[in-house]
């Protein structure tokens, strides 16, 4: 089982009025962390990132935090004070070049001695772009070729010098990039730093299958997470990759109680600080693209359809919005169709709007008792529904405590992770092969 800490901050999982969470800023909530995993002999520390604050209706409006450090220099600080911890950043494709970044990475790798990831992740937001000099947005079809031929460039650009220590020219000539040169970083230890991808449309499973070395996905439940699961191993073959080449670990949160009782009670309790009435509205906001404040978040779904058009929440994905063919202009997709989806939830148990938010938009939980979540955990890797799973607890920093201490002992017992790290770099802590040179 491979296991990652997802550093909260830009999502809305972290329960910010609890008086034990502390700064998403200050470097000490990064250390905490990350010390925290590395005791526990975790595979990386994961960040992700946001590149403009959201809003609605024109005004700032995050249900997260307002301020957001940028990643590869919070993760070039704790290569100082980790030893074998993974250290992963969010970095966009759309917004970036190719040479700055790959520089940038191959620094981190070098500065931890072969510790380095990057989820690299794509955007079709022109709200987003408005913060970049290029400015617009890139249309769906095209920011997934433009990140794959990202990373196969930087790929180009880190076997620009040899492994023996040589540097040689090199050359792209390209459909998004042509750049040619010399890259001034050398080989970095693992090779090649580590490749994430979080795509979870058809393009993405296909780009993560030819390109990825490790996929965060949001597929929770044991059914969804096997029927992913096959699907992105099954499209390896195809690119001359074999199924352990590439490891798919779900993003998953965590509730632990002295008995399932409890753990189900506490749970129930983060869940209801979690979805405020504030923020049930703007979960339904995301759905409906329609000012719905005069709604009472106790009472009944809206019986008005949703607006396919609507740009009243800015720099979120809209609910059931994953692409502009489906951005709902009939009922077999997109937000109509969870509107439809919710209502009948809705109206089947009798939830309010704040309950049928708090059901529908949670990441997948495993809730219990110590051992109860170490079975759990260690069933979804036995059914072939995850390799492992990125845990993303509710504090900030302190929320992996009690994983650590009271989950991953009983995950040693039983002989599903490990008990010391038995290599220097994340490859070997993934079981990733180094690439082969070629330059």
């Amino acid at each position: 089982m491979h296991l990652a800490a997802h550093f909260p901050g830009v999502n809305n999982t972290t329960v910010w009025a609890d008086p034990r969470s502390r700064s998403q800023i200050y470097f000490t909530s990064f250390e905490h962390l990350a010390r925290t995993a590395e005791r526990g002999t975790f595979d990386f520390f994961f960040l992700a990132e946001g590149l403009r604050l959201r809003e609605r209706n024109g005004r700032i409006h995050d249900l997260d935090v307002v301020g957001r450090p940028e990643s590869l220099t919070v993760l070039a600080a704790l290569a100082a004070v980790t030893d074998r911890l993974g250290l992963a950043a969010t970095v966009n494709t759309t917004f970036n070049e190719p040479y700055e970044l790959a520089r940038r990475l191959a620094t981190l790798d070098h500065l931890s001695e072969g510790r380095a990831a990057w989820n690299a992740v794509t955007s079709s937001d022109a709200f987003t772009g408005e913060n970049f000099r290029r400015g617009g947005y890139l249309d769906r079809a095209d920011r997934y070729t433009r990140a794959a031929e990202f990373v196969a460039t930087a790929r180009e650009l880190w076997d620009a010098w040899t492994p023996d220590g040589t540097p040689r020219p090199f050359s792209h000539q390209g459909r998004h990039f042509a750049i040619e040169g010399e890259f001034t970083v050398p080989r970095s230890p693992q090779g090649h730093p580590v490749v994430i991808q979080a795509g979870d449309s058809p393009e993405g499973r296909e780009f993560a299958a030819s390109t990825a070395d490790v996929v965060f996905t949001r597929h929770g439940t044991l059914e969804e997470g096997r029927a992913f699961y096959a699907d992105v191993k099954a499209r390896l073959a195809r690119y001359g990759r074999e199924p352990d080449e590439l490891k798919i670990m779900p993003g998953v949160t965590f509730v632990l109680g002295d008995s399932d009782a409890d753990a189900q009670e506490r749970a129930a309790e983060i869940r209801l600080q979690q979805v405020s009435p504030q923020n049930a509205l703007l979960a339904l906001e995301q759905v409906w693209g329609r000012d719905l404040s005069s709604y009472d978040p106790d009472g009944p779904l809206p019986d008005i359809d949703p607006d396919p058009e609507s740009s009243l929440v800015q720099g979120r994905v809209r609910h059931g919005d994953p692409s502009p063919s489906s951005r709902l202009r009939s009922n077999r997709g997109g937000p109509i169709a969870v509107a439809a989806r919710w209502r009948a939830l809705s109206e089947e148990k009798g939830l309010s709007i704040r309950q049928t938010v708090m059901e529908t938009t949670g990441r997948q939980s495993f809730i219990g008792s110590p051992r109860t979540v170490a079975e759990r955990l260690t069933e979804f890797v036995a059914a072939r529904a995850a390799d492992g799973f990125i845990l993303v607890p509710h504090l900030t920093p302190g929320g992996l405590d009690d994983f650590v201490d009271l989950v991953v002992p009983l995950l040693r017992e039983r002989g599903v992770f490990r008990s010391a790290y038995t290599g220097p770099t994340l490859r070997s802590h993934l079981g990733l092969a180094e690439p082969v040179w070629k330059g």
